[in-house]
């Protein structure tokens, strides 16, 4: 099969042509204004010179005179022989010549119709007389009372015409040949410029490329954004702008700066390639990046992106279900215990003793989950409480809830839950290492379709300095801290969501001796479909 022509030989072709074609369009356009041109300005010149001659006192006189030839002739020829012009022709009012380049014709009448001048007005055409085709002007010749008493016809052959304009053609024709040589030496450097800033690429690869790209970079289940040297972001994948919570079309091209997180925007225009987690909203993100080079030359900066949110949720739910689990082994090995006791006494008769050691052992067990839920009707967030309390439990920490909590069962509780357990996690932190006490209240009945949640604890609590910085990132109740540690991460997280749902965030003094925190957000109550 006979190979197409490459992208780059069409390219110039086509410039080519182009450059061709509007050089000789605009060759005969500028030919054709100087044709104009130069008819224009002999127009011009005749006018003058017949207008001169028609106002001669001499020309006058002796066309009055009764020989005015012998005196018209000479006039007319000196005039004709100093313009340049074919003929200057004088003719009284009956068309009778006085004048004429071949003296032969003087005396005879004009060959061309002179109704027109004899009525005063000036007549400028191409006229066929017995010297041929002529470009001519014909003009009055008044009197002295202002009677046209006569004729001034001046002229140039259009032969001579087309002379000069042959004459003046090469002139024409070289600054067009000129430019289209310049004009194919530029198309072919714009040609060779092409080729070498697609890197020698066919059309053909450069579709198939795109199309691979594209069916990559929207196939991937990881966020993939770019930025260029100048920080404008260049490539937004579906899975990075799911993840960042925009439309990838609403920010391309945009500085990253302006739309992305202020952490994430730093890791991307800072050239980082570390993998980094890094919080973008409510979400904490897991960025690795890498510099992107193109022939040995830096052009941006790629970060891949993965979710770590929902794992580190699933992580904490399942570290708690499998304190809960132990919790209930631990109770479930107790019970076992206080069931081989009872049977000992009751095997022995000690009836007695049996009540007196059910009495002392009372309801037992290490989740007294009636106590700890109360006031908490909603399934969900009772479920989140318990598994951290025994989380708590474990570490040597006390979790209650104040008995004035309320809560009803609610419609789409994640925010709540977000909010709950990050608070919780904050508090236990702070006393893992200690033991103390958590107290946290819940209560949606203080004002009309709002809720409240505040957690208080007895540990070293957040100093007054610290209380607004304590939600931004990297900051805890000890100050700021490494970002390997991340340990701002919670409660920056609450702090976004109580500001997406309208609500407020803050830090406290606890009357219990340690910190406080308090949310509170509007919340839309409505009635739950049974479970």
């Amino acid at each position: 099969m006979r190979r197409s022509m490459s992208l780059s030989t069409q390219l110039l072709v086509l410039q080519i042509a182009i450059v061709l074609v509007i050089v000789a369009g605009t060759g005969a356009v500028a030919a054709v204004l100087a044709a104009q041109a130069n008819r224009d300005a002999y127009r011009d010149r005749m006018v003058a010179i017949a207008q001169s001659v028609a106002g001669l006192p001499t020309v006058v006189d002796a066309l009055l005179a009764q020989d005015p030839q012998g005196q018209i002739q000479p006039i007319a020829e000196a005039v004709r022989k100093s313009s340049g012009l074919s003929y200057v022709v004088v003719t009284d009012d009956h068309g009778i010549r006085y004048s004429h380049p071949n003296p032969d014709r003087i005396g005879e009448m004009v060959s061309t119709d002179p109704s027109v001048a004899l009525s005063g007005k000036v007549q400028i055409e191409t006229q066929t007389g017995t010297l041929g085709e002529s470009w001519r002007v014909k003009v009055p010749l008044r009197g002295p009372d202002g009677a046209v008493i006569g004729i001034v016809s001046v002229g140039i052959f259009e032969v001579d015409l087309q002379a000069q304009f042959v004459d003046d053609l090469p002139g024409l024709i070289i600054a067009p040949i000129a430019a289209a040589v310049i004009g194919v030496i530029g198309s072919v450097w714009i040609g060779w410029l092409l080729r070498r800033r697609i890197y020698g690429l066919e059309s053909e690869e450069i579709r198939t490329m795109l199309d691979t790209r594209e069916a990559m970079l929207h196939g991937i289940q990881e966020g993939f954004i770019a930025v260029d040297a100048d920080g404008r972001l260049v490539v937004v994948n579906d899975a990075a702008a799911r993840l960042l919570g925009v439309e990838s079309d609403q920010i391309l091209g945009k500085d990253a700066a302006e739309v992305l997180d202020e952490e994430l925007a730093r890791f991307l225009l800072s050239g980082e390639t570390a993998e980094t987690p890094v919080l973008s909203g409510e979400r904490v993100l897991v960025v690795h990046g890498a510099a992107a080079r193109v022939k040995d030359r830096d052009v941006g900066h790629i970060a891949m992106l993965r979710d770590r949110t929902e794992l580190e949720e699933t992580l904490r739910d399942l570290s708690g279900a499998r304190s809960l689990a132990d919790d209930l082994r631990a109770q479930s090995h107790e019970f076992f215990n206080t069931l081989q006791v009872l049977s000992g006494l009751l095997e022995t008769d000690q009836t007695d003793a049996a009540l007196s050691f059910i009495h002392r052992v009372g309801g037992g067990g290490a989740l007294p989950a009636g106590q700890l839920l109360h006031g908490i009707d909603d399934i969900e967030v009772s479920a989140l409480v318990l598994a951290k309390s025994a989380r708590a439990q474990e570490l040597g920490i006390d979790l209650v809830v104040d008995p004035a909590s309320h809560l009803r069962e609610v419609e789409q509780d994640d925010d709540l839950l977000t909010i709950v357990g990050n608070l919780l996690d904050n508090a236990i932190e702070a006393l893992e290492s200690r033991g103390g006490r958590v107290v946290l209240r819940i209560s949606d009945d203080v004002a009309p379709d709002r809720i409240t949640v505040s957690v208080d604890d007895d540990g070293p609590g957040v100093p007054a300095h610290l209380r607004d910085a304590v939600f931004e990132m990297d900051v805890s109740d000890k100050g700021s801290v490494p970002r390997k540690e991340r340990r701002g991460i919670g409660l920056t997280i609450v702090k976004r969501v109580a500001q997406r749902l309208g609500g407020t965030a803050v830090a406290e003094a606890s009357a219990i001796g340690g910190a406080r925190f308090v949310v509170d957000v509007p919340w839309a109550f409505e009635a739950r479909s049974p479970r």
